[in-house]
């Protein structure tokens, strides 16, 4: 029997609560049995619960609980051939989980740089971030994306700081000791900026191949565990995702209360903006465009009100071929791209030799290290993540008198002026 895959969204009970805690101590998964399940209904035991503060807009969730107690996420699959309700009168509401990939350019068309490492530190103003002691010191980056390979980054005189815990992740492997690929692109571009801040090793997607919405859930989950700790051990977080939905067909249809792209009730799209209120600065790649995707590719968490959307731009200030382009989807936030950042040179040589570090997929994490050197001196307290955006945009080069444009964004990123302006 065909199944779908789905994330299902239960109100409170002990299980759930034990399984979210189990995951905090390092265990994880689903050891008793729950109650209020759709018919025929399989929960995967691997995942942990994730809890979802608070309520959102959506009535799936503000239904399927009376007292106002904490909701709980988990992951299951259900019958593909049956009828798709919204929520159930078990008490359960019923999200997509559609596959994810790295928007990363395909090894076999790896481009050419256009320009080196050198000259991004030098348009970014990365020798004047570091004489204002804007460097990532004590900053955490986490590289939500394939895994890191640590031994690559040291070859190419990389030394970067990694937290070894196994905590982060939620695939299999040893921190820092995966497969070179996306996201030793992603840990190498971060750097760039805020050489002395220290990476987090968040895989959620195999070195080949696609993941699952829910493995981000569950990352996320975990990430918004350490900033809630009474000690974090970093004192900024910064999540770089160069990742996302790469066919909108693979989510529930249009209209459904379910779906991801469009739909701000969305577990994931909650989790987002619970770890932002945290004062976590997270950015999301804007992802390919092109002919063959006439539809904007900015949606679900790229559209996120709460996230810094990357685009794409040359060392000469001009937008990447196949960057997508604003504006993000009808139901998110309608003007993305927030920014622009450089790709297309040589830098991490993670797709080969010679090989471009490209796309948008290499001008998140750039943009990425830039807001983590100014969270160096920057606290959250001071200057909110939306607040951050809101001065990066200000500052940010623009080509014309428009305020945004569907190519560029808002602009192309200034950290230098913007910490100038700050007074750091």
């Amino acid at each position: 029997m065909p199944e779908r895959r789905v994330i299902l969204v239960l109100p409170t009970q002990e299980a759930l609560h034990e399984s979210a805690m189990t995951r905090l101590i390092g265990g994880g998964g689903m050891n008793r049995r729950l109650t209020g399940l759709p018919a025929r209904a399989e929960i995967d035991t691997r995942f942990s619960a994730v809890p979802l503060e608070g309520h959102q807009s959506s009535s799936l969730v503000s239904m399927s609980s009376s007292d106002g107690a904490p909701h709980y996420a988990v992951r299951a699959t259900i019958d593909a051939d049956a009828e798709l309700p919204a929520w159930t009168t078990e008490g359960a509401a019923i999200f997509s989980d559609p596959p994810i990939t790295p928007i990363a350019t395909p090894a076999g068309a790896a481009r050419v740089p256009a320009g080196t490492r050198a000259e991004v530190e030098r348009r970014l103003g990365v020798p004047g971030l570091a004489a204002r002691r804007l460097d990532g010191a004590g900053v955490a980056i986490a590289v939500v994306d394939t895994g890191i390979n640590r031994a690559h980054l040291a070859a190419r005189s990389v030394t970067a700081g990694l937290e070894a815990s196994p905590a982060w992740s939620v695939l299999p492997g040893e921190p820092g000791g995966h497969p070179v690929g996306s996201g030793t692109m992603c840990a190498y571009d971060a750097l760039i900026a805020a050489p002395r801040a220290m990476l987090l090793d968040v895989p959620i997607l195999p070195a080949a191949g696609s993941g699952f919405l829910s493995d981000a859930l569950q990352a996320y989950a975990r990430l918004l565990a350490a900033v809630r700790a009474e000690k974090p051990r970093f004192k900024a977080l910064v999540v770089t995702n160069s990742w996302g939905l790469c066919d909108e067909s693979t989510d529930f249809p249009a209209g459904h209360p379910g779906r991801y792209v469009d739909n701000p009730g969305h577990p994931f799209n909650r989790i987002v903006g619970t770890l932002s209120r945290y004062g976590v600065d997270i950015l999301f790649a804007a992802g390919r465009g092109g002919p063959e995707r006439p539809r904007s590719a900015i949606m679900g968490a790229s559209a996120h009100p709460d996230v810094i959307t990357v685009t794409g731009v040359t060392l000469r200030g001009r937008r990447t071929g196949d960057a997508a382009q604003g504006p993000g989807i009808p139901g998110m936030v309608y003007a993305k791209p927030d920014l622009a950042s450089f790709t297309d040179f040589l830098g991490s040589e993670a797709a080969g030799p010679g090989t471009a570090d490209a796309g948008t997929a290499a001008a998140c994490p750039v943009a990425a290290g830039c807001v983590a050197a100014l969270r160096t001196r920057l606290p959250h307290a001071a200057v909110s993540p939306r607040d951050l955006t809101v001065a990066l945009r200000t500052d940010a080069n623009r080509h014309g008198p428009s305020s945004w444009h569907p190519s560029l964004g808002y602009g192309v990123l200034a950290p230098l002026r913007t910490a100038a302006r700050l007074g750091l």
